[in-house]
């Protein structure tokens, strides 16, 4: 049987296809230069952000360091008073860390919970229509601001507490935990939802197969399956609930207070922050650079935290 010849194409004999023009060096060149153009763009967004935190670190550093000239690290970290805009100054930042531990733990016992039943809910149970409605009214919640919050944690939830506990002070981190974790229980369950609905659907069909109930696969496959993005949304809900300002300014009052009762007011690092830098107090004194030094360990705080958040999702991480 004899070959039949091919036919050469168009680009072959130097013809352009069919309303397309062949590239020109002139063409190739703009092409590249726009290439690289967006290159050089994308780069000096990544060094604007590399830039901004190292300034942010050396300012606090720099400022902390001229703080602990003048007070002795130790006093820093194991006095339990804070008082450095008094006569009779301390400067132990523990009993703002305990402010700051425990409506984070409170916000931790709500978000964590609730954010996790939701994710489950919303990426295994949820029918199509319900998952697109309240998906995005849960993640509304996030763009609330944090004012309105504080002031719904002042006015609406302690008066609620206080006719449970009667003897529930005006001014206490239980109720600006509770209502910290709801704001936080947005950011826990869609970015647990996105990690479960990433787990392969053959993952669940296995597990159908073996005679496991729709509740057993989500618990016992898709959830453990899920342990690398579920622990990040946690990591991202702590160092949200860390860092948060107004809802503690606002609802814990702003009294340090060394003391783990969140039926009590007290004083959180984000709070007294807000409280000193109000421009009432000279450049470089030693009220002054408190700011720094409390904003140098709330950074540090921060970072031991997303070192763990990294830890844990080299570890569990599942390739798919």
């Amino acid at each position: 049987m004899s070959s039949i010849p091919l036919k050469p194409l168009p680009q072959q004999l130097g013809v352009p296809a069919a309303g397309r023009p062949l590239a020109t060096p002139s063409m190739n060149l703009r092409r590249r230069l726009t290439e690289r153009g967006i290159e050089a763009l994308l780069l000096l967004a990544a060094l604007v952000s590399v830039f901004t935190t190292l300034a942010i670190v050396a300012i606090l550093v720099w400022e902390s360091i001229a703080f602990f000239r003048t007070v002795p690290l130790v006093e820093f970290l194991t006095d339990t008073q804070w008082t450095p805009l008094f006569d009779d100054a301390h400067f132990g930042i523990i009993a703002l860390l305990s402010g700051t531990l425990t409506t984070t733990i409170v916000a931790l016992l709500v978000a964590i919970p609730l954010g996790t039943v939701l994710a489950i809910y919303l990426s295994e149970f949820a029918p199509f229509r319900i998952r697109e409605v309240a998906k995005p009214f849960l993640e509304m919640l996030g763009g609330v601001p944090t004012i309105v919050y504080g002031y719904f944690a002042l006015l609406f939830v302690t008066p609620l507490l206080q006719k449970i506990y009667p003897d529930l002070p005006g001014f206490n981190m239980l109720s600006a935990g509770l209502v910290m974790g709801i704001m936080i229980v947005p950011y826990v369950s869609s970015l647990s939802e996105d990690a479960m609905r990433a787990v392969p659907m053959n993952m669940r069909e296995a597990s159908y197969a073996m005679g496991a109930t729709r509740l057993q696969t989500a618990i016992f496959v898709v959830t453990p399956a899920a342990l690398s993005g579920i622990a990040s949304s946690y990591i991202l809900g702590i160092s949200r609930a860390v860092g948060e300002t107004m809802v503690v300014a606002i609802a814990a009052g702003m009294q340090p207070n060394f003391t783990f009762n969140p039926a009590e007011p007290a004083a959180t690092i984000t709070a007294y922050i807000v409280q000193v830098a109000l421009g009432d107090l000279p450049h470089g004194s030693i009220g002054y650079q408190t700011i720094f030094a409390a904003g140098l360990t709330l950074l540090l705080i921060t970072l031991l935290f997303n070192i763990i958040g990294h830890i844990l999702r080299k570890r569990f991480r599942e390739a798919y």
